[in-house]
């Protein structure tokens, strides 16, 4: 959807805010336009709900009536029962429509959003506060149910009654008629030139919202370092003042609303008074009959609730299409979605790489594809430049860099090299600018996302779990796995029987459960081991373990490198010199490559990086020891 939105403060004038507001109101209707039987049910059955309420004066005025007459009373107090009765049964069945109604829409909305956030480029969703995208599918949607149900339905509904009241007072009096009127104008005109401020007031109330949303998500994301560094007071400051923020916008549209409903209402009771007064009079003077007097000020008291679900309806209106506006912000806030393959001629839609039928988007598991032999690399970077925006210097420029099908490949380089910019390009996290990237000998742009991606395991750094149990987390990347799968890589990574004496084992909900640095990064490695991939990336991978767990996990590391690649981040020099084969990174482009050794003689930056970690130039007990006979501590390299 295509929908440009002002700031926060702007408020819309002149034919462009018009057009703009159509257009709010439009994206509005195309969350609706897929109900609209069901909405069609609500509003007869409203229609339906109005009509009695209308026809209850008339019945008391002939209640009224029969009075003078002698007549009995029970015929018109029956249908004055009846119309109460049939009335109330209508309203509860409309009730229970329309909050269902409302329910369904929120829930399409929000599902619209989410599937859009998982189906985006990660650049997009991570380019933005993770709190404020939370409220626009939580706080945002919300504001939407009655937007989107009860206020369109309380619109005609409001029109009908009001138009249905005016007519019926003019068959009862037309001077009286003309005083209602006359009230009735004044208070359109006055809620004509306050319904733009609320519309502006509530979407800056909805933007202050989601400010504070990502101010509090960011603060409870990095609470330890807030502790850590004393801030606190300074953190907590900030967000309080996003919150206040937050109140001020809403107070001001609440401000703006009530003046609404004030004036409203006001207007009416005025109205009502005059009425009374001039009503008395024209009973005194022998014009009016008292029971049309009675049935008039009925529709009198009656039209304040035409007026009030107008007013109501206008007023949810207004922050609904400013709800529908932030969603529809997502189609132009750069969250789109990945750029699907182009076709292959060598491998039929409808097919994994390999031959065999599957869904066009169904990933293909790296043992199912029939791969070119060992002199193909199983993932090239060719003469590739990549940016992280435009405008932006590239984050790496002119690289090549072939990644054999078996053996340990380590990429070092100080920080801003490129080396994680290499990680995004080859799971297709960032597209490059220039040049292009090959798997098995294909074009990348010839695979789909998940055929990229199923070919890979990847461990991050910072090795994020997501929310479930152990065992949803191991089976994340593989969800066939057998417990023997699960069995071995624990074993792997050192963590077999340590979740045996929780209460449900590997069952348990990581949040009920203290899970350290450590063992999160082991259930992270663990899972990719699981995963069973064909290119392993491993962005320091032992950045949290002790040293029995990092020697293990470098026994895995082996093993996999035997039959697959195996593609490292390095930092610490233990993972350096068992690499295969090392790539020196600089200013985005390839420096060196090479063993430990060649590297160390033959290249002044790998020299620099090694003398960072601290080399020995002489072994002790407990250090381990180089090919080349140095020695290393477990100090980190920045980058």
């Amino acid at each position: 959807m295509d929908v440009t939105t002002p700031s926060p403060d702007e408020r819309p004038t002149g034919r462009a805010g018009r057009g703009e507001q159509r257009e709010r109101f439009r994206l509005l209707l195309t969350l609706v336009r897929p109900h609209r039987r069901t909405l069609g049910l609500g509003l007869l059955l409203g229609l339906a709900a109005t009509g009695l309420g209308l026809a209850t004066p008339m019945v008391t005025k002939w209640v009224l009536d029969t009075l003078g007459t002698g007549q009995s009373l029970a015929r018109p107090v029956v249908w004055l029962l009846g119309l109460f009765v049939v009335g109330a049964v209508i309203g509860y069945v409309q009730a229970v429509v329309m909050g269902a109604l409302a329910e369904r829409i929120v829930l399409d909305a929000r599902e619209s959003l989410v599937r859009r956030y998982l189906r985006a480029t990660v650049q997009a969703v991570t380019g933005r506060p993770t709190g404020e995208l939370v409220t626009r599918v939580t706080s945002d949607t919300v504001l939407l149910r009655e937007a989107t149900s009860s206020s369109l339905v309380g619109l005609v509904n409001g029109v009908v009654a009001l138009v249905g009241t005016l007519v019926l007072m003019g068959v009862l009096d037309r001077v009286l008629l003309g005083t209602t009127v006359a009230a009735l104008v004044v208070v359109g005109v006055v809620m004509a030139l306050l319904l733009p401020g609320i519309g502006a007031a509530e979407k800056a109330s909805q933007e202050a919202l989601g400010t504070l949303g990502g101010t509090l998500e960011g603060s409870l994301r990095a609470v330890r370092t807030v502790k850590s560094s004393r801030a606190e007071a300074r953190q907590g400051a900030a967000v309080l003042a996003a919150a206040r923020d937050a109140r001020d916008h809403a107070v001001r549209a609440v401000r703006t609303s009530a003046l609404a409903w004030t004036v409203s209402g006001g207007g009416i009771q005025l109205a009502i008074i005059v009425v009374l007064g001039f009503g008395a009079w024209r009973v005194g003077q022998g014009e009016l009959a008292v029971s049309s007097l009675v049935a008039f000020l009925l529709y009198a008291f009656n039209i304040v609730g035409p007026i009030s679900e107008l007013t109501q309806s206008l007023t949810q209106l207004q922050s609904g299409v400013a709800a529908a506006a932030r969603i529809g912000e997502v189609a132009t806030m750069d969250v789109e979605p990945e750029v699907p393959a182009a076709p292959h001629p060598a491998r039929p839609r409808g097919t994994t790489p390999g031959g065999d039928a599957a869904h066009p988007d169904d990933a293909a598991r790296p043992g199912d594809a029939a791969h070119p032999d060992d002199s193909v690399p199983v993932v090239e970077l060719r003469d590739v430049t990549a940016r992280y925006g435009p405008g932006l210097p590239p984050a790496v420029q002119g690289l090549s860099l072939a990644i054999p099908r078996r053996g340990h490949t380590a990429l070092v380089g100080p920080s801003g090299a490129g080396k994680t910019t290499v990680f995004s390009l080859l799971l297709r996290f960032l597209e490059p600018t220039d040049g292009g990237l090959r798997l098995d000998g294909r074009p990348y742009d010839t695979w789909s996302h998940a055929d990229v991606r199923s070919r890979f395991a990847y461990v991050e750094q910072e090795t994020p779990v997501v929310p479930g149990t152990i065992r949803d987390n191991l089976l994340f990347s593989n969800p066939d796995a057998t417990e023997e799968d699960l069995a071995r890589a624990l074993a792997a990574v050192r963590l077999d029987g340590a979740f045996d004496a929780l209460p449900d084992g590997l069952d348990t909900r990581l949040s009920e459960t203290s899970v350290s640095g450590g063992q999160r990064q082991r259930i992270a490695l663990a899972r990719a081991l699981v995963c069973r991939p064909q290119v392993m990336l491993l962005d320091e991978a032992t950045a949290q373990v002790d040293g029995l767990t990092e020697g293990a996990v470098h026994d895995a590391i082996r093993a996999l490198a035997a039959t697959g690649a195996v593609v490292t981040v390095a930092h610490r020099l233990s993972t350096v010199v068992d690499a295969d084969t090392i790539v020196v990174l600089e200013h985005g482009r390839v420096r060196a490559r090479g063993t430990h050794a060649e590297l160390l003689a033959g290249d002044d930056l790998y020299r620099e990086l090694v003398a960072a970690l601290r080399i020995a130039d002489q072994p002790s007990d407990a250090t381990p020891v180089a090919p080349d006979g140095t020695t290393a501590d477990a100090t980190t390299v920045t980058g």
